[in-house]
Order: structure tokens, then sequence, then C-alpha cells
């Protein structure tokens, strides 16, 4: 029997971010330079309220082995103490890829400041486009031409590369060199003609170090259509730890659009159009694939384990029946995600679509001043519009009042770029 998701506590999270952060600036507008080329060096980790804390949500569980299993559930936002009230976690973060510049930003989503900028694949030419963020705050972006990097959220976490005293890291939108910046993590390089989705797994939470562990990447590459590897990356290392290759997926130049995680860290990926739904089990590398029923294009997972893709509709699959049900002329091509409250958030003609996930009623709809195409929700509770050119909108659901950063270069992102769909889905019951 489904249970009824319990209420989501972004108050709560909100409330510890800000009693670490800056707390004056929540209605401030802020903008990046997007063209820079002068690199800022930053000659020690700085406390400028870039780097602010939030209190770590989950838990600790592991895997269930054997067959493939479904877990829908109740949202689980409980937060490890870590006997100080406060973890090691960033959730202040909204990572959106400069698709056009080979590049990602990391704007801070109270201040609306962005607090750093990174090139992601060596020669500058990845095209990024999803970004994912983990409960540690950490990125992980895949590179549309091949490899996947991840970056550091927070500078005490970087460390010394480059043989120059001090830290040398962005600051803003003044990117550094490829080797010269220091908060890059690693860098995998991968042979794939097109290689789109990026998820993190929720790892296990160790309460003695209060962090954490065992957290992976999911990402997927083509090269022939038809066939896909869905790649599992350990996510301190970057290295390769599994791959699944699978057949009879659609042919076409892209093999899988979209990626997320369940509450198992279990992968599910569908392609762009109408093509295939497929799942990855995170212990048994078990897979299955469904036909989908509308046009695909962004996706998620819901609070309640509902996968959901987005395109001109919203389709919804439920893992435990393997049906779906549509919403229809529900917008444009772009992303979606889920409020844990029974809100589905995606593009529409001219803005923001609200859709009742239980209903699939469409509630509202947010008018925007232009097409938005990445939809993500920050731990602040704002829905947050990114286009495909300079700006994106921070928008209050409430009264649908919005913000815009501007300063982007050809962004193009539309998948878990703040953490808060990881951390929706819940974490691993065991």
């Amino acid at each position: 029997m489904r249970s009824e998701v319990g209420a989501v506590t972004l108050a709560m999270l909100a409330m510890a971010a800000l009693g670490c952060g800056d707390s004056t600036g929540a209605s401030a507008e802020g903008s990046g330079t997007g063209s820079s080329g002068t690199a800022v060096t930053l000659t020690a980790p700085t406390s400028s309220g870039s780097d602010s804390d939030v209190t770590p949500t989950g838990g600790s569980g592991e895997q269930d082995g054997g067959a493939i299993k479904f877990d829908l559930h109740v949202a689980d936002f409980g937060a490890p103490d870590c006997g100080a009230g406060m973890g090691d976690t960033d959730f202040s973060f909204i990572w959106i890829a400069n698709a056009a510049q080979g590049t990602i930003s990391k704007i801070d989503t109270v201040s609306m400041l962005e607090r750093g900028r990174y090139i992601v694949r060596p020669d500058s030419a990845g095209s990024p486009s999803r970004t994912s963020v983990s409960l540690t705050g950490d990125v992980a972006v895949a590179n549309r031409n091949g490899g996947l990097t991840k970056v550091y959220a927070r500078h005490e976490r970087c460390a010394e590369s480059n043989a120059t005293p001090g830290l040398q890291t962005a600051g803003d939108a003044n990117f550094l060199a490829w080797g010269e910046e220091e908060c890059i993590a690693w860098y995998t390089p991968m042979a794939y003609a097109s290689q789109r989705p990026a998820a993190w797994t929720q790892g296990t939470f160790n309460p003695n170090a209060c962090r954490y562990d065992d957290q992976k990447v999911w990402t997927a590459g083509m090269n022939t259509p038809g066939t896909v590897d869905i790649i599992r990356v350990d996510g301190d290392t970057g290295a390769i730890e599994a791959t699944v290759t699978i057949g009879g997926v659609k042919a076409d130049g892209y093999g899988l659009y979209g990626g997320a995680v369940d509450k198992q860290g279990n992968f599910w990926g569908s392609q762009l159009g109408v093509g295939k739904l497929v799942f990855v089990d995170y212990q048994t590398l078990q897979f299955k694939m469904w036909d989908m029923v509308a046009d695909g294009y962004g996706m998620t997972v819901d609070s309640k384990g509902y996968v959901w893709t987005c395109a001109s509709a919203a389709s919804r699959f439920d893992p435990m029946t393997e049906t779906w049900q549509t919403v229809g002329e529900a917008g444009e091509s772009g992303g979606c995600m889920e409020d844990g409250k029974g809100t589905l958030y995606k593009s529409f003609p001219g803005g923001i679509a609200a859709i009742d996930t239980e209903t699939l009623a469409i509630k509202k709809n947010y008018t925007l001043p232009q097409h938005v195409h990445g939809i993500s929700i920050d731990f602040f509770g704002y829905v947050w519009g990114v286009s495909q050119g300079t700006d994106a909108y921070r928008v209050n659901a409430g009264d649908g009042q919005f913000q815009a950063f501007t300063g982007l270069v050809g962004a193009y992102t539309y998948s878990d770029m703040t953490g808060f769909a990881l951390s929706n889905v819940g974490t691993p019951s065991g």
C-alpha cells in the first residue's frame, strides 16, 4: 500500500543554512560577467559566504541484494546531528553548465552571486550539460562530447595540485586555466560520441565522521545507435567501477538523454522523443526496459518513487505496476522536478507549470520573461528556471515573484543542479 508523503522540512533546512550563511542576502540580485578572460586567484580559502553549511539529509543503509527491487516510500528528510547540530553538507549552490564556453557556474542560491566558474575538460571543448549535486554538495558534470568531471563545492576540500603556494580557485565568473584551478576533484575521460546523463547516488552516512561515504556517479554514453553503456563511477576517485551495455534502445544520435536515481541509488534513464525507459539495479547491475508512451527530454524521480519523463507532455511511470499516466500538452521540452509535497514543476511556454503529481492536473503557470529549459528546486523552496542563453530565474512558488541572474554563456542544464532531487527521493532503507 502506498504511503502518503509527510511534510517536507524545507523550512528547517533553510534555517540551518541561514544559521551558517548570509541570512540577509535572500532578496539580493546578482550577475556574473560571463565572457571573462582574466583568471582570479584566491591565495587562501575564504569564508565569505560562498561556503555556508546546512544540515545533511538522510541516514545510513545498504543495498538489498538479489533480484531487482523497487522501493516506493515516504521521503525522509531527517538530518543527522553529528553531535554539533550541523553537518558538512553544502546545499546553497546551483550549478549551471555554460555549454558554449565549456564551463560550469557555481551560483549562491541565497545571494544570487556567482561564487566560481570552472573549465570541466582539459580542452574546454566538452560541451557540458547535465550537472548533478551530491549529498556532500559537490558536483559532477557530464560533457556531451565525452568525459565526466567532479568539482568540490567547499574550498577546504580542494587540494594542492599546481605547485603554487596557497589555494588557486575561481571566486566569481573569472575562471582559471585547466591545471591551475585546484577545486577540480577529478576528470575521467570517456570516448563517447554522446554522453548526457549524470546522477549521484546517496552513499551511506558515516555518523562518526559526519559525512556520506561510498558515493557513486552514474552516467551513460553512446557510440553505436541502438546501444548504450551505463557507467557507475567511484565518487571519490573518478574510477570506473562498472559498465552495463544495453542494446535494443531507440537508435538515434544521443543514446540516453536524461538520468536520475531512486531511493536505493538505482539508475533510471530515458531517451529523447519516444524511446525506452531504462532501469539498472545499483548492486546487481541487472537492467529492465519499458517503452515510453510520450516524448521524453528531461526526467526525475519524485518523493514517492514515481519516475517522470518531461517534454511537451509529462508522463508518470509507476515502477510497482509498470504503468504510465500522462499529462498531455503540459508545456515544452525541458526539465522537471518535484518539491516533495506533491507538485511537479516543469518547463512551460513562457515560464513554468506546476502539476499535481496525484491528480495530474496543471495547478498553476508562472510567467517569466523568456522560455526556460532547465528546472530545479533549491533547499529554500525556490523554483529555478534556466534559459538556454544568459539568464536563470529564481521563482517564489507562493506568489510567483522572481529574480534574475544573468551572465551565463549558452546555458544548458535541466538535471539535479542543486541536489534537491537526490535528497527528495530519500536514502536506502536496507
